[in-house]
């Protein structure tokens, strides 16, 4: 099977930590105690490991391609669901001994995850094969996406919260960004006219 050296390099490096991401997650849902956490990270875990034995799979033959997973789709969430400002944030500084709670467990989970969807975006950028780059586009999404679902729980407990910015000062900021000329764009969708550089 023709793996290109640098592609073959990138799909070691994302099974390892597929590895290191499966073995971490299983540490942490027997460790922790909130009914719901272990639930978001026995669904992690799965989805993990369907992830690693697909790529695997494909490592070993080209056929194992035919039924790619697709990303990890989380229930869709209303922007009033997220809770912004600063109550009382807790302090937080390393643990060194004992065992993990909670909170830090989310917070690894969280981090592994984010990690995870760097990793496997940046990696996809380097594959010649479409099946090994679809693969990894879809790993990343998948972790970007359940990235996203440990912070809605962490928000919702009070644990990740999100400073604001006075809303004058972001609305000020943001709202200097305008559409773009309609003009511009028709002159876009029109072939064979000369294009109108502003620079």
């Amino acid at each position: 099977m023709p793996f290109g050296a640098h592609e073959t390099m990138e799909v070691h490096e994302i099974l390892n930590e597929k590895i290191n991401m499966i073995n971490h997650l299983g540490l942490y849902m027997n460790s922790c105690q909130d009914p719901e956490l272990r639930g978001m990270i026995d669904r992690h875990l799965r989805t993990a490991l369907e992830s690693y034995n697909q790529l695997v799979a494909y490592t070993h033959d080209y056929s194992a391609a035919e039924n790619l997973n697709q990303p990890y789709n989380m229930p869709s969430v209303d922007p009033q669901q997220v809770a912004y400002g600063l109550s009382n944030p807790a302090s937080v500084a390393p643990v060194t001994l004992g065992q993990l709670n909670d909170m830090q467990i989310a917070s690894a989970v969280l981090c592994a995850h984010k990690n995870s969807a760097k990793n496997h975006m940046a990696a996809s950028l380097e594959i010649a094969d479409p099946n090994i780059r679809q693969m990894l586009v879809n790993g990343a999404v998948t972790c970007s996406n359940q990235a996203y679902e440990v912070f809605l729980f962490m928000n919702e407990r009070g644990i990740y919260q999100v400073p604001r910015m006075n809303d004058d000062t972001a609305k000020t900021f943001l709202h200097a960004y305008q559409p773009a000329p309609q003009q511009q764009q028709e002159n876009m969708q029109q072939p064979g006219q000369q294009q109108v550089h502003l620079y």
